[in-house]
């Protein structure tokens, strides 16, 4: 029997329930007013608020690269429109009604976070949305605890080779929350660390890292919920005997609304951050396969374009990458935008740290990578291909896949885990 916490979010019943129940509350409401003049200058007063946050956000503001989807304006006028008419009708309401016309506001939010869910495919079931109120969590200290033996491979063979899994392993990994501290000006937010079944196994075996980042706007942790990452690795480890990545996901933005572009500029030293802080408290804290083809760095969308850069400005930490939906360059919105704000109009510094402009003059034929994009991306999906055949002129051993889908969570979550036989292969987890 299906657990209520795995009813999907994004088709079938509920999805349908929550829209079907947000235009009858909003109905409802209007009905209550009884004063059509009301309702009439209501509606055009929302839908008018709607447009302007759209423009003030997709056009004046801008703090993310990519444009606000219709669903969120929608969703906003849409509440505004029902907050609007349970004033105009409250004074004159009694409290059983008052009470439900509260109600139908909540119907009414409910179904307009259902309508940006369906865009984005963030929550997937509501296990995701609940994210840390039913998320198990272990202290590092215990789950990291330093293994007394550990598997020794022998020259010319991988782990898979010679990896035999103890009596009664864990069937699941461990997650933890962790600060990892930056050398620079640059303020993170805590990590989190996934250790897969195997990393609690005597002898331990020297598993690779995912070094693996969210987008923007996003928090480190967005990997665990709207990615159901714990879910995803303990299968995958499940059909490995145990082994998967150890999974670091750090915070590359600082903020939730911030865009550094993982770069070294004015706005933080991120890129430091990524290339020498993260990897150093990796090696420090944990027992992992330290050789440099062991090493891999992904992300969607403003992720996405990260874990190619770094795989281009610090190749000797990071052998392979996986871009997920990302952008052509790293980008503020614009490239004006972008060198104006972080590199204080020069754009020849710009260059020198865009990962397409290195390529132009520098091989990396030690370096391998997929790029993922979506199939509907109306933002990414042609810097996608630019950037795979960037990659192809530089040398590098780099693989292109298309997803069914647009700039969301429903081509993020295949684009990482359908990659994750490549990455075993690379790394020695499977032959």
């Amino acid at each position: 029997m299906t657990s209520p916490l795995d009813l999907s979010l994004i088709s079938g019943p509920v999805p349908v329930a929550a829209t079907v129940a947000g235009v009858a509350a909003l109905v409802c409401l209007g009905v209550g007013v009884r004063r059509f003049r009301v309702v009439s200058i209501a509606v055009v007063a929302c839908a008018g608020l709607a447009a302007a946050v759209g423009f003030v956000v997709n056009v004046v503001w801008r703090p993310f690269p990519e444009p606000l989807p219709t669903s969120v304006p929608t969703g906003l006028g849409a509440v505004s429109l029902a907050v609007v008419l349970v004033v105009a009708q409250w004074r004159r309401a009694q409290w059983r009604a008052r009470s439900l016309s509260v109600f139908a506001v909540a119907l009414v939010l409910l179904s307009g976070l259902s309508w940006v869910n369906g865009h984005y495919g963030q929550y997937p079931n509501v296990r995701a949305a609940l994210g840390p109120l039913v998320a198990d969590t272990v202290d590092l200290d215990l789950a990291a605890r330093p293994a007394s033996t550990e598997v020794a491979v022998p020259e010319g063979k991988v782990l898979a080779d010679v990896w035999q899994p103890p009596v009664g392993p864990p069937a699941k990994g461990t997650v933890s929350e962790a600060p990892i501290p930056s050398s620079t000006d640059y303020r993170p937010r805590p990590a989190w660390v996934y250790l897969p079944p195997a990393y609690a196994a005597t002898p331990r075996p020297r598993l690779p890292v995912l070094v693996l980042l969210a987008g923007q706007p996003g928090t480190p942790r967005d990997w665990l919920d709207a990615g159901q990452l714990v879910q995803r690795l303990d299968a995958f480890a499940a059909r490995h005997r145990g082994l998967a990545p150890i999974v670091v996901m750090p915070d590359q933005l600082g903020s939730m609304l911030a865009n550094p572009a993982c770069l070294d500029s004015r706005n933080g030293k991120v890129e430091t951050y990524l290339a020498r802080d993260v990897p150093r408290w990796i090696r420090k804290r944990l027992q992992v396969d330290e050789r440099r083809t062991a090493w891999t760095i992904a992300g969607f969308s403003q992720g996405g374009t990260c874990a190619l850069q770094l795989a281009v400005r610090a190749p000797d930490v990071y052998a392979a990458f996986i871009d997920i939906s990302g952008q052509g360059e790293p980008t503020l919105g614009s490239r004006a935008d972008t060198v104006r704000e972080l590199f204080g109009g020069d754009a020849g510094a710009f260059r020198r740290v865009n990962p397409v402009d290195i390529m132009a003059t520098t091989r990396f034929p030690a370096t391998a990578g997929v790029v993922v994009a979506g199939q509907q991306d109306p933002y990414y999906r042609d810097a996608d291909r630019k950037v795979f055949e960037a990659c192809q002129r530089a040398g590098m051993d780099v693989r292109w896949v298309e997803l069914p889908g647009g700039h969301d969570w429903n081509v993020w979550r295949p684009g990482l885990y359908d990659s994750l036989p490549w990455l075993a292969g690379r790394t020695g987890l499977a032959r």
